[in-house]
């Protein structure tokens, strides 16, 4: 189990507040950090990860006790047990792929992890290039497998998709989701962006002004919330789950989730990431793949 309970003062665009979270993570679980610019989320990753400390706090992670202000314990971020994704990648300009990933192994020098690592996001053609020659979506794959070197237990992502267009998001989403499988991670991810929660979350925790407001699964701090009845839309498939002989389909559109009950035939050419439109007809919504 992780336990994280700290106090941090923040400077916020309306005044002083205060970063008050207490929580407990299940080890296994990914889990969602939501809410506006400025409520928190990414002071807490850096707490978590020893980059910052709070006035107040204690994080034990597995019976570890990572940060404890009052028996003065703080581990350096070199002991805890983390990797730690940036919104700009941080990568080592001056060095290839290869020696990214290799610095992040430290004093383990096995060529068959990094080429493993290489090989699970597609980059071993592209291992002797340096970062300033790759695609924006390429950066992210490195800095995925370079945080994942390490073979951390937990794994910390502040806002590692935001910069990308549509089409690589959803591609790096897959990774992602199979790499948290894969290496066995607990994973948080700081995110703006709902599509994120609903196809890699299992559990979302909504700060604001400093404080946790809502914590449960995206099923249930999303769908009432941003429901809506308009039937003219577009948007992206989030989910399709059979329930019966039908088949109920979640899309996103903006900010705004809906559920549409569709027959087998109109879901046979979708999947998670489709793009569609939804439109009435004699007040029973139809959609279609665009």
């Amino acid at each position: 189990m992780i336990k994280i309970s700290i106090q941090k003062k923040l400077k916020m665009a309306d005044g002083m507040t205060s970063l008050a979270i207490d929580t407990e993570i299940t080890p296994g679980e990914f889990i969602a950090i939501f809410g506006k610019s400025g409520a928190g989320k990414t002071t807490l990753l850096r707490i978590i990860s020893g980059l910052m400390q709070p006035e107040k706090g204690i994080i034990e992670v597995n019976g570890e006790v990572w940060l404890n202000t009052e028996r003065k314990i703080n581990l350096p971020v070199q002991k805890r047990k983390i990797g730690f994704v940036f919104q700009d990648f941080a990568l080592f300009p001056n060095m290839s792929v290869r020696r990214n990933i290799r610095y992040a192994l430290k004093g383990n020098k096995d060529k068959g992890f990094t080429n493993r690592l290489l090989e699970m996001v597609e980059m071993t053609a592209l291992a002797d290039r340096k970062p300033g020659t790759l695609s924006g979506g390429q950066q992210q794959r490195v800095a995925m497998i370079r945080a994942l070197a390490t073979k951390p237990g937990l794994l910390l992502l502040d806002e590692p998709l935001s910069a990308l267009d549509m089409e690589m998001r959803s591609h790096l989403r897959d990774e992602l989701q199979a790499l948290h499988k894969e290496f066995n991670l607990t994973t948080l991810l700081v995110t703006h962006d709902i599509t994120d929660i609903y196809r890699l979350a299992d559990h979302v925790i909504s700060i604001d002004k400093g404080k946790i407001a809502r914590s449960g699964k995206p099923d249930d701090l999303f769908s009432e919330a941003y429901m809506s009845s308009k039937l003219r839309l577009q948007g992206e498939v989030l989910q399709i789950r059979k329930s019966g002989v039908v088949f109920i389909v979640e899309i996103l559109s903006g900010n705004a989730i809906i559920k549409v009950i569709a027959g087998k035939e109109e879901v046979a050419h979708l999947r998670t990431g489709s793009q569609v439109m939804v439109f009435s007809k004699a007040f029973n919504p139809v959609i279609r793949a665009m």
